[in-house]
């Protein structure tokens, strides 16, 4: 059986302030046409099909187009919830769905309930475990500690328990939504961490064929069973090297796995630039960025003037910038109250200026911080004369 594995969609999200339900559209149209292209017999999509729980109109109704879609090509599809869904949400109307080949999983009581799709050497065994909220979820899998493994845990119990009431041979994929130990994050997934523990052993997830996870955005594998399609679009300039793709997983009469990489269409690539400002205007191997989505660190030791549209002459598509300034570091060992000692507010608030900007106000801003000083006091003084 020939499965196409992708995740994290994060319909209805932005990447700083670019709309990017165009490129989430280009996304939809390459899967269609990757199931084709590569005679896909499933697709499975491993939870975070939205960015929150409540999505923009937009976003579902190319969620909706994409079903229908799906549906009319007559390759199975299972879904899972992930934990930027609402999973109530996503799932409403899933038994009726579910007659169109689309299947959706988000109730965390069905966990040990499979898919069951047949292929010429016999049935596979689909288990979909939607994101599983410790807090919620941990009375219905009767464990004691609200903690990711335990529940995890549990649902895997339910798996294997299934699994091994079904003929001898029977292969399996599970679909989960989880930090796995050993993948490695981006800055744009959603902290789940629960008792200061995110992540769970890879080790839960013993006794199956393939683990379609998501969750984390870049594409990884941990075991030859157990992968990370990753998402398929950057959500976050962490993610600048990643290669967006999918996973075409082939699963043979005996459960064994190989698998490949389907790049997905990237609307514009990512760079992390960093060095003074007059360097990065004029540094020639950086021309290769100029069309690229952009994020810019400073160092100059003072911040210089109209940085972003002076940075946006050369990167039209800069969209985030940050001050890291390269000074002497501060006299170490010295308290702040010895700092502020025998200084007037008007010094300190100069002090604070150089601080964040490198240098001092010039005399213009010394003469603004004077006269909202004076303001302040002169406003104490007549409150005071009226009590």
């Amino acid at each position: 059986m020939r499965l196409l594995h992708t995740s994290d969609w994060h319909l209805g999200r932005s990447f700083h302030r670019v709309n990017m339900l165009g490129a989430q559209s280009a996304f939809v149209d390459h899967l269609l046409a990757a199931v084709r292209e590569h005679q896909a017999d499933a697709v499975v999509v491993s939870g975070d099909v939205y960015d929150r729980a409540v999505p923009p109109l937009a976003a579902v109704e190319l969620f909706d187009d994409a079903l229908h879609r799906l549906a009319d090509l007559g390759v199975p599809t299972v879904m899972i919830s992930g934990n930027h869904d609402s999973a109530r949400r996503l799932g409403v109307g899933a038994g009726l769905i579910d007659r169109a080949g689309i299947h959706l999983r988000t109730d965390a009581a069905s966990a040990g309930i499979p898919v069951l799709l047949p292929d010429a050497f016999g049935e596979v065994a689909f288990y979909g475990l939607p994101y599983l909220e410790p807090a919620l979820v941990k009375e219905e899998f009767g464990v004691d500690r609200a903690g990711h493994e335990a529940v995890l845990g549990a649902a895997m119990d339910r798996v294997r328990a299934d699994l091994a009431g079904r003929p001898a041979g029977t292969r399996s994929v599970v679909l989960a939504h989880a930090f796995v130990t050993g993948g490695k994050g981006s800055d744009s997934e959603r902290d789940i961490t629960v008792g200061g523990v995110a992540s769970v052993s890879a080790s839960v997830f013993d006794g199956v064929d393939y683990v379609a996870l998501g969750h984390l955005h870049g594409c990884q594998t941990l075991t030859e069973r157990i992968r990370y399609s990753g998402s398929p679009l950057p959500y976050s300039f962490s993610e600048a090297d990643h290669r967006k793709t999918m996973w075409l997983v082939d699963l043979d009469a005996h459960g064994g796995v190989s698998a490949e990489r389907i790049d997905c269409p990237v609307p514009r690539a990512l760079a992390r630039i960093r060095g003074p400002l007059e360097q990065l205007l004029e540094d020639p191997g950086l021309t290769r960025h100029e069309d690229a989505w952009v994020e810019a660190t400073l160092t100059d030791p003072v911040r210089p003037a109209e940085p972003m549209a002076r940075l946006c002459e050369r990167f039209p598509h800069a969209l985030s910038l940050a001050f890291e300034p390269e000074r002497a570091p501060e006299e170490a060992g010295v308290s702040y109250a010895r700092r502020l000692a025998g200084r007037t507010d008007q010094q300190v608030a100069e002090d604070f200026v150089a601080h964040v900007r490198g240098a001092g106000p010039d005399d213009d801003e010394r003469a603004v911080l004077r006269d909202a000083f004076d303001a302040v006091r002169a406003d104490a003084a007549v409150k005071e004369v009226a009590r």
